[in-house]
């Protein structure tokens, strides 16, 4: 098994769940105990002030948008940039954290790029990996830049950077340009 820590996850066309449409998800843990996984393009509703209770005894300090990472749900957790209120790296310079003093102090007091989100995507021993066997999913190494993109951009530049792959590896050309749209 090739672990997908690090990585991003793009639903491909045979994977019918509704859950993972048109989403990238940055997988955070993959092994032979299963995968855990969140979505990092599917901003809510919702304020983060709506669940600043469980996170501080304070006002809270932002009028960020929460995010969904995933169907199951969970206690807020934070992908960011701040190796201060890190619980563990992801990829270079993309750190997690799920304790309630780190999550304050990077929503309170860092200037590192953040996402705060609520949910998550889990799958069991070997799930993921029959999933990818049977095409469901689509993968790219993950990037610091690519992590915190705008979510509205996100899929986009993902899943485009995945058929650019796709395609280069297959064609194998002298000269790929930056840009394959403008040729």
């Amino acid at each position: 098994m090739n672990s997908l820590t690090g990585h991003f996850l793009v639903a491909s066309p045979h994977l019918d769940d509704p859950n993972f449409e048109h989403s990238v998800v940055l997988m955070v843990e993959h092994d032979d105990e299963g995968a855990f996984g969140l979505i990092l393009n599917r901003p809510t509703n919702n304020l983060i002030e709506e669940v600043w209770e469980f996170i501080a005894d304070s006002k809270c300090p932002t009028q960020r948008t929460l995010h969904q990472g995933g169907p199951i749900p969970g206690p807020p957790m934070a992908i960011h940039g701040d190796i201060a209120y890190a619980d563990r790296q992801i990829v270079d310079g993309v750190f997690l954290t799920r304790e309630r003093d780190n999550l304050e102090q990077i929503v309170r007091y860092s200037s590192a790029p953040f996402r705060l989100i609520i949910g998550f995507a889990s799958w069991g021993p070997a799930q993921l990996d029959d999933e990818l066997e049977m095409g469901g999913w689509l993968t790219a190494t993950a990037t610091r830049e690519q992590v915190f993109l705008d979510e509205a951009d996100q899929w986009s530049f993902v899943s485009g950077r995945i058929g650019l792959e796709i395609l280069t590896s297959s064609l194998k050309p002298r000269v790929i340009p930056s840009d394959p749209t403008l040729n």
